[in-house]
């Protein structure tokens, strides 16, 4: 009898290598938007933490000089950019304009003395929390007792 008429085919079938692509493109189909809501979070969380941070050298910076800081270049360690690449923005009221300041739905300013934000994923912002282009907005406000996206302000 000759051995090469039993000897099983070496490889695997269309059908296997088929169920296999299928069991990938499921565990994918479920990952993917997983992962991209985690990075999503992650990112909103390293801004909130970032805001805090400067929040507390503009207070280190306005206890050792008696005032508060023109722009946020005068804080040691510089302007650290946002987790989408745009600097964080600051405006200090005693020289920005009061129509420029951040102000909730009722057009309140929502801080005292100045305001600190990042402009969130889309990199764009507008004074009054209530356009479209803030929604996504990681805000300081309350003078602090807030932070967070402006859409849950």
């Amino acid at each position: 009898m000759n051995d090469d008429l039993i000897k099983p085919p070496n490889g695997f079938t269309l059908i296997e290598v088929m169920i296999v692509v299928a069991i990938i493109g499921t565990l994918a189909a479920i990952a993917v938007p997983n992962y991209i809501a985690y990075r999503k979070r992650a990112m909103e969380a390293r801004a909130l933490a970032e805001i805090k941070i400067l929040s507390d050298a503009i207070t280190v910076f306005e206890i050792d000089n008696n005032r508060l800081p023109n722009s946020l270049n005068e804080l040691k360690g510089g302007v650290p950019l946002d987790p989408w690449g745009n600097p964080y923005r600051y405006q200090n009221f005693d020289i920005t304009p009061k129509g420029q300041w951040r102000k909730d739905r009722f057009l309140i300013p929502i801080n005292t003395y100045y305001d600190l934000w990042s402009m969130g994923p889309d990199g764009a912002t507008q004074p009054p929390l209530t356009a479209k282009a803030s929604q996504d907005d990681i805000i300081r406000a309350n003078d602090g007792a807030f932070i967070g996206k402006a859409s849950r302000y």
